[in-house]
């Protein structure tokens, strides 16, 4: 297996996997925020535990939310610059598809999104559905097979790990450019006095 580094700052935490053979080196940190400070210097710990460095990575695997609106775009924009850098792939997982990693099909993956509602995706032996966000109360009654309430299964393995292992199989082939993946807008709302006048 390719040397893959993945991290994720999706949530109130900072967290890295090193898949290094069948070898696996964690670190996760909570933290609610600092995560843009933390980030490099764990990642940095990370990669000196394996023994290895930088140069040594053929690919990265970043976490891109649903999540943290500030928190997925830090974890982004890292693993954009550090690919570009290094000069090696890149490649975005979504949390759900992390959550359900390892896990029997047919699986439904329900996540916390607050204000009453949640994130719910579905994963079937041949592929997975749309994403999209739910009434809490509503996602509750039509859920069958899933991992919420008590039908719930833990994670196969922790998140940041499924992360890692996912990304370390589609590094091979061609992958977009890591983006965060929204489900919710942002909830800074945009000013509202006018943008200032540049003069020439």
């Amino acid at each position: 297996m390719l040397p893959i580094l993945a991290f994720d700052t999706s949530a109130a935490h900072c967290a890295a996997a090193l898949l290094v053979g069948d070898r696996v080196i964690l670190r996760h940190e909570a933290m609610d925020k600092g995560q843009a400070e933390r980030l490099m210097p764990l990642l940095e710990e990370v990669l000196a535990e394996g023994g290895l460095g930088w140069g040594d990575l053929r690919a990265l695997a970043v976490g891109t939310g649903p999540g943290n609106f500030t928190g997925v775009r830090i974890a982004v924009a890292a693993a954009r610059g550090l690919a570009l850098g290094l000069g090696i792939p890149a490649v975005g997982v979504t949390r759900l598809e992390a959550l359900a990693h390892g896990l029997p099909r047919p699986l439904t993956v329900v996540e916390d999104a607050r204000r009453g509602e949640v994130y719910v995706q579905l994963f079937l032996a041949t592929g997975a559905g749309r994403a999209h966000l739910a009434a809490r109360a509503v996602a509750a009654t039509a859920v069958t097979g899933s991992a919420a309430g008590d039908e719930a299964l833990p994670s196969a393995m922790p998140l940041v790990e499924a992360i890692a292992r996912i990304g370390s199989t589609r590094a091979e082939t061609p992958q977009p450019r890591p983006a965060p993946f929204y489900l919710r807008g942002a909830d800074a709302a945009p000013p509202s006095d006018p943008p200032p006048v540049i003069l020439p």
